[in-house]
């Protein structure tokens, strides 16, 4: 048995701890209000305190990066956060195990690899780009040992469907969300990005690189608010919300407005690559069948991120 430290408790780090104590390994949990899912050890403590995140990881042989700060306040909280955590890595001789995201590419214009460019020019991109690259210099150094996992848009929990879709199937709403409803987008269920950062966590085949989750086939907007309506037994009502409009919302709302930077990824095809994944360690994509599923269980559990 090892100790694996998770930062943070929202839908991908309860998935890992759940998996780490599946395989009866030890667990604890570091969230600022102390929260987790039941048979882990929790702690309250503040990511950002290099110190303090380096006493609660002495004799942990891997640390999972699986925090969320709020949207609107990437730019701030990410730089201190992503200082500590590699601090604390190197200073206990831990692995890294970092959930990223897709950001880093920008818009593109075929389906992303993980050799894709990383040419972001929004700050939340750039903010990630950042992070990975000083984690690999670090790798590269011999100070740590670290390595990166990417996946789409997620399913199981703090998801866009489960905010502004399935919430008006229930009800017999019209959901609108900003995107066009055909373009072909990937999803990637929140269990598999934790399968995939506890199988690295152990191979050195998964260090000093980047790694897409194993994500199932594209779907549209459209056609994802029709699964979800069919196991809802509700109608599939949905209708796009023009870039203007989510334009202008972002004067009156934070959140809208960091919505702005990301738009590229759901007004044209934005699709994941999965295939070194898969090859390398074996693990095969939920079904986009059983991720809304999840993600529809998740939403009425009311899982967000910690």
């Amino acid at each position: 048995m090892s100790l694996h430290v998770v930062i943070g408790a929202g839908p991908v780090g309860s998935a890992v701890a759940e998996q780490l104590l599946a395989q009866g390994e030890q667990v604890r949990v570091i969230t600022r209000s102390g929260s987790g899912i039941d048979g882990v050890e929790k702690v309250a403590a503040d990511a950002s305190d290099a110190a303090r995140l380096t006493e609660l990881t002495v004799g942990a042989a891997v640390i999972y990066n699986c925090v969320n700060p709020p949207y609107d306040r990437w730019v701030t909280e990410w730089p201190p956060i992503a200082a500590a955590i590699l601090a604390a890595v190197e200073a206990n001789g831990a692995v890294l195990a970092t959930c990223g995201n897709l950001y880093v590419y920008g818009e593109v214009d075929a389906p992303m690899t993980e050799s894709t460019p990383m040419n972001a020019t929004g700050s939340k991109g750039q903010v990630r780009r950042a992070m990975w690259t000083d984690a690999l210099a670090a790798h590269q150094a011999g100070r740590v040992r670290a390595f990166e996992v990417r996946g789409g848009d997620y399913l199981g929990g703090n998801s866009l469907i489960g905010l502004l879709v399935t919430p008006n199937l229930r009800k017999g709403r019209t959901a609108f969300v900003p995107a066009d409803l055909d373009a072909p987008h990937t999803w990637t269920n929140v269990r598999d990005v934790a399968a995939l950062l506890v199988a690295g966590a152990t191979d050195e085949r998964a260090w000093g690189r980047v790694w897409h989750v194993p994500s199932a086939p594209a779907c549209s907007v459209r056609d994802l608010t029709k699964i979800a309506a069919a196991q809802l037994g509700a109608k599939p009502k949905v209708r796009s919300l023009p870039y203007a409009v989510v334009w202008v919302g972002g004067l009156f709302n934070p959140l809208m407005k960091e919505l702005r930077e990301t738009q590229h990824q759901f007004r044209k095809p934005f699709i994941l690559d999965s295939s070194a994944a898969e090859q390398t360690f074996g693990l095969k994509p939920s079904s986009i069948e059983d991720s809304v599923a999840l993600d529809l269980q998740a939403s009425t559990a009311g899982i967000r991120t910690s």
